[in-house]
């Protein structure tokens, strides 16, 4: 088990969750993700990470697999302009690589905003700390977790 998704492991048990992390093989897309554990397409929470222009810091979007962030609406929840964030800063402040972003296990604190669409379901699927695992549990129990603020910052229009 890699480092990075020890991390999940562990913040997940400290957090009494019980779950699983599951192997998904080669997916690269939400729909491969959801395709393979059996789920909806908005049951996969990506991790979307943003640099804030004034404070240099990640910004986390929590978003259901289906829906797309607006920049100008996650903008205005963030208090910030805010600018693509490269691999270095999202390493730094996570201690994970691009596609595997768990919404819980970072190295360091970090902002976060939850896309209520989430809260629909029984049970969502997240990154388990690599590309290749995820991790199932109640909606619910992800915003305490990572402390993540529930706000509107996807665009209007469906991905389909």
């Amino acid at each position: 088990m890699s480092k990075s998704m020890k991390r999940v492991a562990r913040a997940l048990q400290d957090a009494g969750v019980d779950t699983q992390i599951q192997e998904l093989g080669e997916c690269r897309t939400a729909q491969q993700a959801a395709d393979t554990v059996g789920c909806a397409l908005d049951q996969i929470a990506k991790s979307i990470i943003f640099r804030g222009e004034h404070s240099g810091e990640a910004i986390l979007f929590l978003t259901a697999g289906g829906n797309q962030v607006d920049a100008l609406r996650a903008s205005e929840v963030a208090g910030e302009p805010l600018g693509k964030a490269d691999a270095a800063l999202i390493r730094a402040q996570t201690g994970f690589a691009i596609g595997g972003v768990s919404p819980v296990g970072h190295l360091n604190p970090i902002r976060a905003f939850l896309d209520p669409r989430l809260l629909d379901f029984d049970r969502i699927w997240a990154a388990a700390g690599t590309p290749r695992h995820l991790f199932g549990l109640p909606p619910q129990l992800l915003q305490p977790m990572t402390g993540a603020q529930v706000a509107e910052f996807t665009r209007e229009d469906k991905l389909m």
